[in-house]
């Protein structure tokens, strides 16, 4: 793989992590978390690609296989799962 497309790999995955997290920190709602965790897998995906094609970073692939799948839970908990009623026990 081109140096190139390493960096490209390595330095979204840093930005788009570091975004996610602001968003998630800000605490806007359901619907934006659940974007930030879209935005996680992304990254994710990203460091995955980076950290396997490049000699040294296996670990951080290691590490983002991982977090892809909390991120996918997160996915999945604010974007798809219904919210359960306040005051109601869970089907």
């Amino acid at each position: 793989m081109t140096e190139r497309l390493l960096d490209i790999l390595q330095y979204y995955g840093a930005v788009a992590g570091a975004g996610a997290a602001l968003i998630v920190s800000l605490d806007l709602g359901r619907r934006p978390t659940g974007w930030a965790f879209v935005i996680f897998v992304t990254a994710s995906v990203a460091l995955i690609g980076w950290g396997f094609m490049n000699d040294e970073g296996e670990g951080i692939g290691a590490q983002n296989v991982v977090l892809l799948a909390i991120n996918l839970i997160g996915v999945y908990r604010y974007l798809i799962r219904k919210k359960p009623v306040q005051g109601t026990a869970p089907a």
